[in-house]
């Protein structure tokens, strides 16, 4: 009887690890951090169980940790003391997120330190621009997005990353960027971010939930799939470094389309939504969560993510640490 033998090369552990086309690596994880003024403060988030909001000596000491566990970058979100319409903490040189930068720097220099560029946070209305009469303002928002850009590369960032999407700020970042020395720091896009559901824990961690009407004026539409191609060709012609998918999961199709059509670095989050459902369903014992973890970061990878924002990468350096003995 003739028939392929497809088992041969699945027949031991070692077979199979001789043969597997995607491999997970604590190099290709970044880990996100939320940043918030005060001393002391370790404050779980309810939504996402083992994530904390930290005060910058706690970030001291989280970041020692990490590059212990042999975590080599992070993505920063900071919370700030006071809200007002033009976002001015966002941009401050003694804003939550610039504080983190450099304690994180002096703490860990080798430590990659990426950093969200958006107005959410830092304005009452809870919306990534401008708000004036109910009306987010796309150009009006861009030069303080670049301020918040050249105030996170001026405190020691290796990495901006907008988040904004609004129209045209990559180029006005990476121009601001360059005229003030700046050249060296690369972007980070979040070149097809969609209007997500899944974003919601996020939103209770950063206290960004918009106060009136949502964010699909500029977040895509998560029935699209070839306007995807045209945000992304926009920011690498803009200027853009690296291009990124959020949320990550749920458009696997869309990291192969980039991948398959750019030849520069792609990036996906896997979100606070994407995070939760597994903690919660591991944590009531109806899923093995790190085989679910790895098995959703492995298919990432496979899909074409150079990088993975995650917030397991702490616990997936844990655990390769484990298997390696």
């Amino acid at each position: 009887m003739q028939f392929d033998r497809h088992r041969r090369l699945r027949w031991t552990p070692g077979m199979r690890d001789l043969w597997r086309e995607n491999r997970l690596s604590i190099e290709t994880l970044m880990y996100p951090l939320f940043a918030v003024h005060g001393s002391g403060v370790r404050e779980p988030i309810s939504s996402m169980p083992g994530v904390e909001h930290l005060s910058v000596d706690e970030l001291r000491r989280e970041a020692v940790e990490l590059a212990e566990l042999g975590v080599r970058s992070i993505l920063l979100f900071g919370i700030p003391a006071h809200k007002d319409e033009r976002s001015s903490e966002a941009y401050d040189e003694r804003g939550i997120v610039q504080q983190a930068i450099r304690a994180v720097k002096e703490e860990v220099p080798e430590m990659v330190v990426a950093t969200d560029v958006c107005l959410c946070q830092y304005n009452p209305a809870g919306h990534c621009g401008i708000v004036r009469n109910g009306v987010i303002l796309n150009d009006e928002t861009l030069p303080l997005l670049a301020q918040t850009a050249l105030s996170h590369a001026a405190a020691g960032a290796d990495l901006v990353a907008p988040s904004d999407m609004m129209d045209g700020r990559v180029k006005m970042i990476r121009s601001a960027l360059d005229e003030r020395g700046f050249e060296h720091v690369p972007v980070m896009s979040y070149a097809v971010k969609y209007a997500s559901a899944f974003y919601g824990p996020f939103r209770e961690a950063a206290d960004s939930a918009p106060q009136f009407g949502d964010r699909r004026s500029h977040q895509m539409d998560p029935a699209n799939r070839r306007e995807a191609i045209r945000e992304a060709r926009s920011d690498l012609d803009e200027g853009a470094d690296v291009i990124m998918v959020k949320p990550a999961m749920a458009y696997m199709d869309i990291i192969r389309d980039l991948r398959e059509r750019f030849d520069v670095p792609v990036a996906a989050y896997q979100v606070s939504g994407e995070y939760s459902m597994i903690k919660a369903a591991g944590l009531r014992g109806w899923i093995d969560e790190r085989a679910v973890v790895l098995e959703s970061l492995l298919g990432l990878r496979r899909a074409g993510a150079d990088l993975i924002i995650t917030y397991f990468a702490k616990d997936v350096a844990r655990w390769l640490r484990e298997d390696r003995g």
